[in-house]
């Protein structure tokens, strides 16, 4: 994977390693989409450890319904086609049900803690007298059914039906446990508890999603301090050459002004702050992390060829929170992004912009725009991906770096054909002298903006006549 490197540093590790810095005034400068990762309390599911969860396969049957996993269904409604998904917690204790048969009982138990509120049924299979099977629900919904043998070895058949579960264990208990189980409707499992939830919990989480590559990054919790952890955390997998953005938001029972000042607290490109996280779908309401969720959704969907300022969220129909003009400018001031109304009484993203405020000497006004730092941050990826390719491959000399120059322009070029670069050149550097087998690269490209201050000159005259 490439890195980071400052100018004038030797790396010691071999790999391709990447700059970034300002080129021309503000008047000169001009993939792999929808991967969303999630931090959330479930009551069911493994802890500390990711699951790669595709759209179309759902999550309900991993981590259920409950607590915090309606942060995955706001992604989803985002648009996001795949979840990094990591529930967070320590301890807690799994529910179990113990299950009577002719000699001793069939103990099930879940492999994970938490308060799900499983019950079991057990019965005779319809028309097929020969097999039985066992349900386990939650609440109204099917979550698991395993179908065995029917007869004197039920028991063992039963205990056999669970070994490839991934979800619950069964043992025989009692001494020659064995025979008819018996028949059960929905009978409740004890219950578990749900795992307690650290700031630590959360960073130890931060540190299985880094194993993945993702768009979009967000978390089940309004507190402050896990946001603060989720940004030291893609700062420093920047410099390991991952490129991540981060969305948050708070509820908006804090004060506006506090508001503000959280989202300038960060002022940085791999931010967004959502300001007014107050919303309804139809009768639901929806606030702080939920409404984070669903803009991370989009934002990881979105193309960097596009924006998202003016996008219509279809999902939403009420704002709780509208702001004044000057309440609106000032969002976009403080690096914020806003909900509000269109002309259609519609639901949109008022400006796609993240907390960055005031640029340092290496990064432009461009970096304070959702699109174009997802175009940046994709032809980073894309072509530090193919030089760590070359790297061992091709020799250091006039042929060898005329080759990883060519890779590289292609990738460059693919992004000018795709919308998302107006042009860019890929050359050896003119300040730095190939030695050894270190060799050195300028990337100049104009990223793409797209039109969002539409300026109108209206000419009107008293005369009726046309000229």
């Amino acid at each position: 994977m490439a890195g980071y490197f400052s100018v004038g540093e030797s790396k010691i590790r071999p790999g391709a390693y990447f700059n970034v810095s300002k080129k021309g005034e503000e008047n000169e400068f001009g993939a792999v989409d929808g991967v969303v990762a999630i931090l959330f309390k479930a009551s069911f599911g493994p802890l500390g450890t990711v699951r790669v969860i595709e759209r179309e396969d759902g999550y309900g049957q991993i981590y259920g319904e409950g607590a915090a996993t309606d942060a995955l269904r706001e992604a989803l409604y985002g648009g996001a086609q795949k979840l990094i998904a990591c529930r967070v917690g320590n301890g807690g204790t799994a529910e179990t049900v113990s299950l009577a048969a002719a000699t001793g009982s069939v103990v099930l138990t879940a492999k994970y803690p938490g308060k799900m509120g499983f019950t079991v049924s057990v019965r005779e299979k319809l028309a097929d007298d020969t097999r039985k099977e066992c349900i386990i629900y939650s609440g109204t919904r099917e979550f698991e059914r395993v179908n065995f043998t029917a007869g004197d070895d039920e028991a063992k058949a039963l205990a056999e039906g669970f070994a490839k579960s991934k979800n619950f264990t069964a043992k025989l208990e009692g001494d020659g446990a064995a025979g008819v189980v018996t028949n059960v409707n929905q009978s409740a499992f004890t219950a578990g508890e749900d795992p307690e939830v650290t700031n630590a919990d959360y960073g130890m989480a931060l540190e299985e999603v880094e194993k993945y590559y993702f768009n979009t990054i967000c978390v089940d919790t309004e507190d402050s301090g896990v946001h603060n952890l989720l940004s030291a955390f893609l700062d420093r997998i920047y410099e390991a050459g991952q490129f991540g953005i981060g969305v948050v938001a708070e509820k908006t029972t804090l004060d506006f002004e506090e508001r503000i000042a959280s989202a300038t607290g960060f002022g940085k490109e791999n931010m967004v702050y959502i300001l007014n996280a107050d919303v309804k779908a139809k009768e639901e309401a929806l606030e702080g992390y939920r409404v984070a969720a669903l803009v991370a959704g989009m934002i990881a969907a979105c193309p960097s060829n596009q924006s998202l300022t003016h996008t219509v969220i279809d999902r939403y129909t009420e704002i709780g929170e509208i702001f004044t003009n000057s309440q609106y400018e000032k969002a976009i001031k403080n690096g914020c992004v806003a909900l509000a109304y269109n002309t259609d009484n519609e639901v949109w993203l008022d400006a796609a912009v993240n907390t960055l405020i005031s640029p340092d000497e290496n990064h432009d006004e461009g970096w304070k725009k959702i699109r174009r730092v997802k175009t940046r941050y994709e032809l980073l990826y894309r072509t530090n991906a193919q030089a760590d390719a070359l790297v061992g491959k091709v020799d250091n000399d006039v042929n060898g770096r005329a080759i990883i120059v060519g890779k590289l322009q292609k990738i460059v070029n693919d992004m000018v054909q795709e919308g998302k670069l107006v042009s860019g050149t890929v050359t050896e550097s003119s300040t730095y002298v190939p030695d050894g087998d270190s060799c050195y690269f300028d990337i100049d490209v104009i990223d793409k903006d797209s039109a969002e201050h539409v300026y109108l000159f209206y000419k009107f005259r008293f005369s009726t006549q046309a000229e």
